[in-house]
């Protein structure tokens, strides 16, 4: 049995996981952001409330440095550059492994959801921005520095986009460079788009409601963004031969969002199909929770090989 924890900058929820991946009764806690002692002092307290534990799997909102250890993670200051994996471990006396979210979510997909089946797995993220990963032959591909599945960054946006082609600007990205995917492809991208086009700050709920209601400008800010992901994820899917993109973050929750960008990818890709390979996430409520999990036990499987 292991303690699987799923940690965001407002809460830390934590349930136990047994060993066929299947997870117990959530708690959930505020995080303490920026007391060190104080948010490990919560983690031993939800690892003593689950019982005996063998490890602790962690999924959590930001980027491990796999080269030293250090995480990047803005809104938990109090780790936001430590070695954490390394501090928990002596703090709690239990092996610690930490993967980050997104990656969480494809490893959970692969393991539990959508991505059952098959070989190759990009895991999706269409939240505030975007993000992935990537789970190759079953096993996670975390690649130098933690960043395997970050297609959301890169100067690679499109300038035209649409029918008939409206100019995009090169935004700037909080990545330091400007152009990437992510300043144009989750849902504050989606309300960039809208903004530029029409002039109208709203809610990207509202653009999409709209969009279904027939409303012309909302229909070409999904035009616009549909062809602006349209070529990077076919040429993804090209690139690592995930045959499956189940989609996580709030814009997974619009089916017919998820259904126009599918049909445009799959027409954009070598491989012809008809059967969707973007499809919302079927892992469930708590895929972080599940992915640390899988994660989790692979890694005491391992140790005991």
């Amino acid at each position: 049995m292991i303690t699987c924890f799923d940690i965001g900058g407002s809460a830390i929820k934590c349930a136990v996981a047994a060993s066929d991946g299947q997870i117990g009764d959530l708690q959930r806690v505020p995080t303490p952001t920026h007391d060190f002692a104080a948010f490990v002092d919560v983690m031993r307290a939800l690892i003593a409330e689950g019982g005996p534990s063998r490890g602790v799997a962690i999924s959590i909102a930001g980027v491990v440095d796999t080269s030293e250890g250090r995480i990047k993670c803005a809104n938990i200051p109090c780790i936001d550059g430590r070695t954490l994996a390394a501090d928990l471990t002596q703090a709690l006396g239990l092996p610690v492994w930490i993967i980050n979210d997104a990656d969480s979510f494809a490893l959970a997909e692969a393991q539990a959801g959508a991505g059952r089946g098959h070989a190759n797995v990009f895991g999706l993220i269409l939240g505030t921005g975007v993000g992935g990963g990537l789970v190759y032959n079953g096993q996670l591909i975390g690649g130098p520095g933690g960043f395997a599945g970050e297609w959301g960054h890169g100067p690679v946006a499109a300038q035209f986009a649409g029918t008939p082609p409206q100019a995009i600007p090169r935004f700037p990205c909080g990545c330091g460079q400007a152009g990437c995917l992510d300043t144009v492809g989750g849902a504050r991208g989606l309300e960039r788009l809208h903004q530029h086009l029409h002039g109208q700050r709203i809610d990207s709920r509202a653009i999409i409601d709209a969009w279904q209601a027939g409303d012309a400008q909302a229909a070409l800010t999904i035009d616009c963004f549909v062809d602006l992901l349209t070529g990077p994820l076919a040429m993804l899917v090209n690139t690592v031969g995930a045959s499956i993109l189940p989609v996580g973050g709030g814009l997974s929750n619009s089916a017919p969002l998820i259904a126009r960008l599918d049909t445009a990818v799959r027409g954009a890709i070598l491989r012809k199909t008809d059967a969707p390979i973007i499809v919302p996430g079927q892992a469930g409520a708590e895929p972080g929770l599940i992915g640390a999990a899988w994660l989790g036990l692979a890694k005491l499987g391992q140790a005991h090989a």
